[in-house]
């Protein structure tokens, strides 16, 4: 990992691990048709609306600060997704702190656990969510309403449309000699407000976090 010097313009483009994946694999046409920006590197806390030279300099910290050089581990990039809302909303939709106590390292194969999504600043009735899970080596999902399960082509990632709740299931990895990473993502996103969470899950049935 590196800077980007931020007096030009850079466009840094790589495939993470799983797009290499992808691309190795001879089961799959490997085509990129939609993409996403986000803003993982910035503070807003940083706008400073009280600079003495005025408003024009209110992102002049913001504007200044290094950009960080595309990496491959799409478990850390790409967790505060840009999204076009209405100008007048007074507040931002967001999706509250999953609390899922000892989710982040679970130890005991086949535990399950339930991931219920809340946002704040949404809609007056409780919106759907779509879950995607990026590794089903280390974990899977299920919804535990009406929603729609989906697998990749490799089976390798699983999605979840339209629902409110899922069920993940730790998978047992402790036999397995050549894996090195026991670490996964859950990308939540709000259907009807894009509010978007990540929940980090760590599989510890090797032991491999204290």
């Amino acid at each position: 990992m590196g800077f980007l010097d931020n007096t030009t313009i850079t466009v840094d483009a790589i495939l993470t691990k799983r797009g290499r994946e992808k691309l190795a694999s001879a089961d799959e046409i490997f085509e990129i048709t939609h993409f996403a920006l986000a803003d993982d590197e910035i503070d807003y806390e940083l706008w400073d609306t009280s600079h003495p030279n005025g408003s024009t300099y209110y992102g002049a910290v913001l504007e200044n600060m290094p950009l960080l050089e595309a990496f491959v581990d799409e478990t850390q990039v790409m967790r505060y997704k840009l999204f076009t809302a209405d100008k007048d909303k007074p507040n931002l939709a967001f999706i509250e702190d999953i609390g899922l106590g000892n989710i982040g390292s679970i130890s005991s194969p086949n535990t399950s656990v339930s991931i219920t999504p809340n946002t704040v600043n949404g809609p007056s009735t409780p919106e759907n969510y779509t879950f995607q899970l990026l590794n089903t080596d280390l974990a899977s999902i299920s919804p535990t309403d009406s929603g729609t399960l989906t697998l990749s082509n490799d089976n390798r990632t699983q999605t979840i449309r339209g629902s409110q709740s899922i069920e993940l299931t730790i998978k047992d990895v402790s036999a397995d000699t050549s894996r090195t990473i026991f670490q996964t993502v859950v990308f939540i996103t709000g259907e009807s407000t894009a509010a978007t969470r990540v929940v980090t899950i760590k599989n510890n049935s090797k032991g491999t976090f204290e």
